[in-house]
């Protein structure tokens, strides 16, 4: 089974050589890597071209959204698998995939991955904190033996959902550019879809870098993806996490429409409230 695999990436070769690499050595299929190349700066394309990487360019910072899309307009495969260019694939992620999404036997669906970072993630793990000081081997080494469940409501990064879905809701919505409030945004368009699947898989592991990503840059002026969210859809991204998503807690099955009560009405009560403050 073979997955679209869409890279947003500005200027950060280093950290997207490891990630490719990652992906080269540690899947079971050839996927197709696709990679958004914003600046420009350190001559990502070259490095790409050279790899016979399929990548698509803007001569400025277009946002992750913008970037995303964009990459993903050449994908040629039933999956788009969205993922940052500061991580590192696991073995066998996509064999733990494949089963999920076999199992599944439909097109509704929303996997994402599990994060082992060095704090701040699911799961910690010190392997290093950028392309210097990574440490490969004791990641391979220990990764196997840390671990939570497969959780409800992820909305992380690396994420897979099927192209036919990804193209009803029209992929990222770009109004969250440079990227902040996207992942959310997705979710909250795939739950209107008739997605009821949400679920974070312990099994498709990834390290992550942390903040090394296109949209963490110091230049980004950065969009509040919390208000944008709440202008939008009358909520929070907090509300919708806990009452539609379950965030967090252990899958058990498809998601229904959230309980009616006290505190669910109260808890909206106080997202109109904060829409009205906007």
């Amino acid at each position: 089974m073979k997955l679209s695999i869409i890279i947003p990436s500005l200027n950060n070769l280093e950290y997207l050589k490891i990630l490719i690499s990652s992906i080269e050595k540690n899947s079971l299929y050839n996927h197709e890597i696709i990679v958004h190349v914003n600046e420009n700066l350190d001559n990502t394309s070259i490095y790409l071209e050279e790899k016979k990487i399929k990548f698509t360019y803007s001569d400025k910072n277009i946002g992750l959204c913008s970037a995303v899309n964009k990459a993903a307009g050449l994908a040629t495969t039933d999956y788009i698998l969205y993922t940052h260019d500061d991580m590192y694939f696991l073995p066998n992620w996509d064999l733990v995939l494949e089963k999920e999404i076999k199992k599944t036997n439909n097109k509704f669906f929303y996997f994402s991955g599990t994060m082992l970072q060095k704090k701040g993630a699911d799961l910690t793990l010190d392997a290093g904190t950028n392309f210097d000081n990574f440490n490969e081997e004791y990641l391979l080494n220990n990764y196997k033996d840390i671990n939570m469940f497969d959780h409800q409501g992820s909305h992380w990064a690396p994420h897979v959902v099927h192209k036919d879905i990804w193209n009803i809701i029209g992929g990222f919505s770009e109004e969250y550019n440079p990227g902040d409030g996207s992942d959310s945004d997705l979710n909250m368009k795939l739950w209107n879809s008739g997605v009821r699947i949400f679920k974070g898989l312990n099994d498709f592991k990834v390290y992550h870098f942390g903040s090394i990503s296109m949209r963490k840059k110091k230049d980004l002026i950065k969009n509040n993806g919390t208000k944008t969210f709440l202008k939008k859809w009358g909520i929070t991204p907090r509300f919708f996490f806990k009452h539609y998503l379950k965030t967090g807690t252990i899958y058990n099955g498809p998601l229904t429409n959230p309980k009616k009560t006290i505190i669910f009405f109260i808890e909206l009560f106080i997202c109109k409230i904060k829409k009205g403050l906007i």
